[in-house]
């Protein structure tokens, strides 16, 4: 295997500018896309695990079981015909 790159002729860096200068553009796209992705996902798993914590809050709250039931409770008095 390295016999064949020994052998196989590399280009003049004058010729080979453009070809490493779009490698580098492609990678850094590639990169930016890839911390987008991350950066979206973080926010919302942020933005779950901070309404998961608000419904854990409500849960233990000594009141929130007689809040619940009041409100299930309104919710069943209202009726549209």
């Amino acid at each position: 295997m390295s016999l064949l790159f020994a052998e196989a002729p590399a280009l003049p860096l004058s010729a080979a500018g453009p070809y490493v200068a779009a490698a580098y553009i492609v990678f850094v796209l590639i990169l930016l896309i890839y911390v987008g992705i991350m950066a979206r996902r973080l926010t919302r798993n942020s933005r779950e695990l901070r309404e998961l914590r608000a419904q854990l809050e409500a849960r233990e709250r000594p009141g929130a079981a007689l809040d619940e039931a009041d409100d299930s409770a309104d919710a069943e008095e209202v009726q549209l015909p």
